[in-house]
């Protein structure tokens, strides 16, 4: 396995392909769109990971300048229980800190009781707050 880097304009349809496999996208969330402004910042990124020649694993990761947030963190459902993802939420996690990033938040949809527990093996933990949200813009 070689290790993470950030994503190219080849990767882009193996890594949409990679989060559509994995059940990440959502009808009103374009992931070229996601793609496109996370690579447009200094503060985001999205990290991938090939393997024999195929596109294994990736995670996002962005900061606001006080707090790190992951999205998109997928592996390949072949190559799953492999400690991919794992070594994805490390990689995108080590990003963050080398731009002094010192605590990172993540959101899990609440019927996927299955990621909560990856993530738990992690070390993340649930913490007792209500996230609000408000779509502005147009579409």
């Amino acid at each position: 396995m070689t290790g993470f880097r950030a994503i190219t304009d080849a990767d882009v349809e193996s890594v949409v392909a990679l989060w559509r496999s994995c059940g990440l996208t959502r009808p009103w969330n374009d992931p070229y769109k996601d793609i496109s402004f996370a690579r447009g910042s200094e503060t985001s990124t999205i990290l991938v990971l090939e393997e024999d020649g195929r596109m294994a694993a990736s995670v996002m990761a962005g900061h606001d300048g006080h707090r790190g947030m992951l999205y998109y963190v997928a592996v390949d459902p072949a190559l799953q229980k492999r400690g991919l993802g794992k070594a994805a939420v490390r990689a995108a996690e080590k990003w963050l800190g080398e731009r002094g990033v010192w605590k990172v938040n993540l959101l899990v949809r609440a019927e996927n009781a299955a990621v909560k527990g990856f993530y738990e093996t992690l070390g993340y933990e649930v913490n007792p707050v209500l996230c609000m949200a408000r779509k502005i813009g147009k579409d």
